[in-house]
């Protein structure tokens, strides 16, 4: 079910378009619940010939370490987060600034995230949407139909009543492409979107390194600013193909394994952050 605008295949960076930006729009690092370092991420963007926005859950130091590192690697970085809500949906918000970013996460993120700091934040789906209201910002629904049986995606909790149907009408954009989700679930996240007439945004939700890519936005533009643009006034084009099977369990393996790390006690988990650090510039996990 390819339409004009999105279209499932493998990408290849060496066929986009000059003049045109593209990003892997939902990566993890090992700011959450991935092993992968920002560095080694943003090396592989450079050679696959990719942007990616780190969006990692409810923090922001792996996007902040991404930017700083792309300055001198020339790679294209999208300021982003993926908020957990309470309620179970995930929420991707991008940025048009890092200091924008950060004003954000300090006043309606930082003070509602658990120990567990990767999990749900204290606040739910709509008080999420409310306090993006007026924020320079693009917001878009991360797989939208969930994984399996968990309700991490807004479509899935529309359809179990825990949120209201018109709830889909405040996002920017629906993920149209997740490469964790099998293919019918993207297309009915492509159908909701179009029947909301929303935007479309793409990102591989990779865990893994060689992940990065596998889906990737692209839009005719010279900066963030019209990369974004185009995302809200349906401008950009989406490609990338889901994962297979053994890599979605390997991807699962890896996220519930550092998952795991966040429930440990603290003295455990300090050092289990001080190995996986070291090395590194160290950009702390709460600012």
């Amino acid at each position: 079910m390819d339409s004009e605008r999105v279209s499932f295949r493998y990408p290849r960076g060496d066929s986009i378009p000059e003049g045109t930006l593209c990003a892997d729009m939902h990566f993890h690092t090992r700011y959450s619940d991935s092993y992968t370092s920002v560095r080694r991420a943003i090396d592989l963007a450079r050679k696959r010939n990719v942007g990616l926005a780190v969006t990692d859950h409810n923090l922001i130091g792996g996007s902040l370490e991404a930017l700083e590192i792309a300055k001198e690697k020339g790679v294209f970085v999208v300021p982003g987060v993926e908020i957990s809500a309470w309620d179970g949906p995930h929420i991707l918000v991008y940025f048009y600034s890092a200091d924008e970013m950060q004003e954000y996460w300090k006043r309606c993120i930082q003070p509602y995230i658990h120990k567990s700091r990767w999990l749900a934040i204290d606040k739910g789906t709509e008080w999420i949407l409310d306090s993006l209201e007026g924020v320079n910002c693009v917001v878009s629904a991360a797989h939208p139909l969930g994984y399996l049986v968990s309700v991490k995606g807004v479509e899935k909790a529309v359809r179990k009543g825990i949120l209201e149907k018109d709830i889909v009408s405040r996002f920017d954009s629906y993920e149209v492409i997740c490469s964790g989700m099998f293919r019918h679930e993207n297309e009915e996240a492509l159908k909701v979107a179009d029947e909301f007439g929303i935007g479309y945004t793409g990102g591989s939700d990779g865990h893994m390194l060689h992940e990065l890519g596998r889906v990737i936005t692209c839009q005719e533009a010279d900066d963030l600013d019209g990369f974004l643009d185009g995302i809200v006034k349906h401008t950009n084009y989406v490609i990338g193909k889901e994962k297979n099977i053994l890599d979605k369990f390997a991807m699962a393996m890896t996220s519930t394994s550092r998952f795991a790390t966040a429930c440990l006690p603290s003295s455990i988990e300090r050092k289990i952050q001080l190995v996986a650090h070291s090395g590194t510039h160290n950009y702390p996990e709460r600012e």
